[in-house]
């Protein structure tokens, strides 16, 4: 039985002006979802640098297309992360003659596409069906718990 490679994708950005903690908080809301899910995600989270990863998941999807011949639409996400990049130190002056270190942080973020599997069902399905499972009768029985029960007092 052979299995069929998926074919993969990438698009990465590299020094974007953004911390990598920051990125990774938003790339964890795409991982593993489908395009148009994805670039839904983006376009409603609140995040300023979910603009810069939807450029990426943008181009990701025309390497895609016009690399492979694939369709952007029927890929998924298959992997997400953001690496730290170089941080640019500044220094702001404060009294006294003294200074504080200021970091502004960059980061690298990279898109992983691939096309999806065909046995996979999306998410909503899978968990309905779970929950239209007949659950066994025989041997779970709750006990009910008396918490808390104040004693009367003899007035």
């Amino acid at each position: 039985m052979a299995v069929a490679e998926r074919q993969e994708v990438r698009a990465e950005a590299k020094y974007v002006r953004a911390s990598a903690r920051k990125a990774r908080l938003v790339l964890e809301h795409v991982r593993g979802r489908t395009v148009p899910e994805a670039r839904t995600v983006l376009a409603f989270s609140e995040r300023a640098v979910a603009t810069d990863i939807e450029k990426v998941l943008k181009s990701a999807v025309a390497n895609a297309e016009a690399n492979h011949g694939l369709i952007g639409d029927e890929l998924v996400v298959a992997a997400a992360y953001a690496d730290e990049g170089p941080t640019i130190k500044r220094w702001r002056p404060r009294a006294r003659g003294r200074v504080n270190r200021i970091f502004k942080r960059t980061c690298h973020i990279t898109i992983r596409l691939a096309e999806a599997p065909e046995q996979a069902k999306p998410r909503r399905k899978q968990a309905a069906a779970k929950a239209e499972q007949p659950k066994p009768e025989g041997g779970t029985k709750t006990k009910a718990r008396s918490r808390g029960k104040k004693k009367e007092v003899a007035a």
